[in-house]
């Protein structure tokens, strides 16, 4: 792809997928503005992998910031752009709505701008699988329609879908989002139920099982999500010929667009997945049973098919094996 950006970079995804880039010769520009939603000091462990490599080069910079995205397009003229840099978590949007707002509207509207200004040549998107909202029918598809969503997380992903469409149609800018589907590994999200789970049972502290166990998630190795995101970005999509107005699928377009799910393909029962990580701590956790949480859905399971026939994306990656090697690195990381 040449010279790509990478938002999000001080991010779990983010962090992954640019140190990829880099070992395959790419040149990344990394942006971050390292804000505190979580642990700093992550963010720079993780940044701190890449400054190694000659082809890096970091930014801190936050995605709303106008003048400082337009000139950062103008002086790097990118010929791809991945952006994972997005206010994050399901939980946080109902404390904090406008945070949301302003990094995964204002902000994602400014990504749109300056690759409409400078000829990128691809910009793919972080979606999420939230968009699904009280959709019931399994496994989730790109094929069907998304406008129940349960959460402003959810529903400012489902707009960055539309907008980019927006930008696909008018300024025929080639655009790719994809849905992931509850990411995990080495380098995770402080927030998130595995590295919760893990520090509080290595504390000797409960862990809090929300909807009494009775959760199924599609959970996808970080390596695995990289994988399929780079060979997205490499497959620059064309308007689909079959694409029809009259019966319009959400997934594709008359304009150079497409969504994909990336998921796992195997949902996992949540009592199962803590059973993997008491297996790899050799800790017997200790439960303190919830009900669900608002915002939160009860299963995710993606649809992967269009995503493995047009680039030959599967994960490969078994849960107790991610989980072993988060394990790995947590112990390795925090020194326990």
């Amino acid at each position: 792809m040449g010279k790509v950006l990478v938002t999000g970079a001080a991010g779990f995804i983010g962090s992954h997928l640019a140190l990829r880039l880099l070992e395959r010769g790419d040149r990344v520009v990394g942006l971050d503005n390292l804000n505190n939603y979580y642990d700093v000091s992550l963010k720079q462990a993780r940044l701190a992998r890449l400054t190694g490599y000659e082809g890096f080069s970091f930014v801190r910079m936050d995605l709303a910031d106008r003048a400082g995205m337009e000139a950062l397009f103008e002086q790097e003229r990118f010929d791809g752009v991945v952006n994972l840099a997005a206010q994050a978590g399901v939980r946080y949007s109902l404390e904090n709505p406008m945070s949301y707002v302003e990094s995964n509207l204002v902000g994602f509207t400014h990504i749109l701008e300056g690759c409409r200004h400078t000829g990128v040549k691809h910009l793919v998107f972080a979606s999420s699988s939230s968009v699904y909202g009280a959709n019931e029918t399994m496994p989730f598809s790109v094929h069907q329609n998304v406008d129940h969503p349960l959460s402003l997380y959810a529903a400012s992903k489902k707009a960055n879908e539309l907008m980019a469409h927006t930008y696909a149609h008018l300024f025929r800018l080639p655009v790719t989002g994809l849905r992931f589907f509850t990411v995990y590994g080495p380098w995770g999200r402080p927030d998130m139920a595995l590295f919760l789970f893990t520090r509080a049972m290595l504390e000797g502290r409960p862990i809090d099982v929300f909807n009494e166990g009775r959760m199924r998630r599609d959970f996808t190795y970080v390596d695995d999500i990289v994988e399929g995101v780079i060979r997205v970005l490499d497959r620059i999509p064309a308007p689909d010929p079959a694409w029809s107005g009259r019966h319009p699928d959400p997934s594709s377009s008359s304009a150079p667009y497409r969504l994909y799910n990336i998921g796992n393909n195997q949902p996992v029962e949540l009592m199962e997945y803590i059973a993997a990580l008491e297996e790899a701590l050799g800790i017997t956790a200790v439960k303190n049973m919830l009900p669900m949480q608002p915002g939160d859905v009860p299963a995710t399971w993606a649809d992967v098919e269009d995503l493995t026939r047009d680039v030959g994306f599967c994960p490969k990656t078994p849960v107790r094996e991610g989980i072993r090697r988060f394990v790995a690195w947590y112990r390795e990381y925090h020194r326990v």
